[in-house]
């Protein structure tokens, strides 16, 4: 592991820590030297298994995560370090294939980017991710109208726990709020562009895919009748019918 520490003048005390996950040296260090830049503590590991040792020890607030690595592959990394406490993952592949984004999105990612990506935007999407987990660590603090229940389908926006005909299923911060979105009005259907700036905070359409992926690793969840696509529109939250 390689700790790369930036000094800022909120002091190291407020910086966020960053787990940078790529065998790739240049990008690793490219990725590192950009959110230095943004004020975050950034540590980068080579390998699947030092990855997993530097999550246990160093306690990082975000992962960015590479799926192919030597020791073992990404989707194995984000399996093992989800299992030992819930983090936000921004998972990096070099295929724009839908099975392996869908993949891993099931194993605990909250979002991904196909190489080759800008800096820049990868900053913003760590940045969002961040806000998104502070946003929901303060809705939990603050006490919201009971439980939400749509038919078998129960949100508890307090404990961030959804329930589909009396059993618990786990989903990852963004599977969360893309569904609390949806809640929020039920069978009103939601653009595509709506849900990236209420859930993803993108003031720009292009990431439009990124929902459509979200929203298939949601359903393969919570069942695919809860949300009915609404072809060249977006998605709605609907009760199946019986």
């Amino acid at each position: 592991m390689t700790d790369v520490q930036q000094q800022t003048n909120n002091g190291l005390g407020n910086q966020r820590r960053v787990l940078v996950v790529e065998d790739e040296p240049t990008i690793a260090e490219s990725i590192a030297a950009r959110l230095g830049a943004e004020g975050f503590r950034v540590a980068v590991s080579h390998d699947g298994p030092t990855a997993v040792d530097c999550f246990q020890t160093w306690q990082p607030d975000l992962v960015v995560l590479d799926v192919m690595l030597p020791g073992f592959d990404g989707l194995e990394v984000c399996r093992r370090i989800q299992a030992q406490r819930p983090v936000p993952v921004l998972m990096l592949t070099a295929r724009d294939d839908e099975t392996d984004l869908l993949v891993g999105l099931g194993v605990g990612a909250d979002d991904y980017m196909t190489k080759p990506f800008s800096m820049r935007e990868l900053a913003a999407r760590v940045n969002v991710l961040l806000r998104r987990i502070e946003r929901a660590q303060l809705a939990a603090r603050t006490p919201m109208g009971g439980t939400l229940r749509l038919g078998e389908l129960e949100i508890d926006h307090v404990q961030r726990r959804v329930r589909v005909t009396g059993e618990d299923v786990h989903l990852t911060p963004t599977e969360f709020d893309l569904l609390a979105c949806l809640a929020q009005q039920p069978r009103a259907v939601l653009t595509r562009e709506q849900l990236l700036a209420e859930v993803w905070d993108w003031t720009d359409a292009s990431g439009t895919r990124t929902v459509d992926s979200h929203v298939k690793a949601l359903r393969r969840k919570i069942g695919a009748n809860w949300i009915r696509t609404v072809h060249g529109v977006g998605y709605a939250l609907e009760s199946p019918a019986p």
